[in-house]
């Protein structure tokens, strides 16, 4: 979950998350259509799941997920003619997971999609991102505004409109918790990630988010990993600004989708974005929790086929 502006820097070598393999992999039978293959990104592995075939659809998860969060809009999209290209992040899913927390920093995130892209011969892909994916959609449509033709964020604003607000950093607090190393490593796995289960769930006993969530992060490393993105890209000493400095628009056509049982994000920061985009605006709110594309899978795709068509 995000709501952070971009920081920068540059990475280090990555390790790799998963065995050697290139070239296209046929998926699980839940994803029938969908192959992944790796793409590098200057030394660091991007694991990538495609499907259909049309106009480019770059679909970017947030924390802690991977690619399998949009495999509902993976088939309502490549069905409908769309070529849809959807990354694990670094540190994420069957990519690598450098262990340089300067290995996440935003303008090596840019990185990775632009590299992504270029392998499949994209030049300009419409965006959807949610969560952390959705900041780094926000931030790519500022630098890279001739590649992205449409942009949609899910639950995340743009990084201006929740900078100022406290009631934002109320429910943002666990970034600040996140940034000091082995503390979230030592208590969220705790009793069978009992911690994890109350923040991020309510408390839940079994979702099937929750579990493949819980699942990829007890991986040997990966917990670690997936924090990298919070501590690359969050300062303290900017988390909260009273005024909001001169911060970049976007030009292209944007839809904001919030949803209205999200526990991280607050509607105001999602329908303040507006004042941040340049070209049309449209919001729009679903029922359900923070995980849209899981969680709201139906009205997702319907809306997503509808803005981009």
């Amino acid at each position: 979950m995000t709501g952070a502006s971009a920081a920068t820097g540059n990475g280090n070598t990555a390790s790799a998350a998963t065995e050697n393999v290139t070239g296209p992999r046929a998926t699980g039978p839940s994803e029938a259509g969908v192959t992944e293959q790796y793409v590098d990104s200057d030394g660091v592995r991007i694991n990538v799941a495609c499907a259909g075939h049309g106009r480019p659809v770059l679909l970017l998860h947030g924390f802690p997920d991977s690619w399998h969060l949009w495999s509902a809009q993976i088939n309502a999209l490549a069905a409908n003619g769309f070529q849809v290209i959807a990354p694990d992040l670094r540190g994420f899913g069957a990519s690598d997971h450098p262990e340089d927390v300067a290995a996440y920093r935003m303008p090596l995130l840019h990185s990775d999609i632009t590299a992504v892209l270029a392998h499949f011969g994209v030049e300009r892909a419409a965006v959807v991102g949610h969560d952390w994916g959705a900041g780094i959609a926000w931030s790519f449509a500022m630098r890279h505004p001739a590649v992205v033709e449409r942009l949609s964020v899910l639950s995340v604003g743009h990084p201006g409109a929740g900078m100022s607000s406290i009631a934002q950093r109320q429910l943002s607090w666990y970034m600040l918790w996140f940034l000091t190393p082995g503390v979230a490593e030592a208590v969220l796995p705790q009793a069978n990630w009992q911690a994890f289960r109350e923040w991020a769930w309510s408390g839940a006993n079994t979702d099937p988010l929750m579990d493949a969530q819980i699942a990829a992060l007890a991986r040997p490393g990966a917990l670690t990993a997936a924090l990298g993105i919070y501590r690359a890209n969050i300062r303290p000493e900017t988390f909260y600004r009273p005024t909001v400095p001169p911060m970049p628009h976007v030009a292209c056509p944007t839809m904001g989708v919030w949803s209205t049982g999200d526990l991280f994000l607050t509607r105001e920061q999602m329908v303040d974005s507006a004042a941040f985009v340049d070209g049309p605006w449209r919001y729009e709110e679903v029922p359900g929790g923070h995980w849209i594309p899981a969680q709201a899978p139906d009205q997702l795709s319907a809306l997503l086929l509808d803005f981009l068509a």
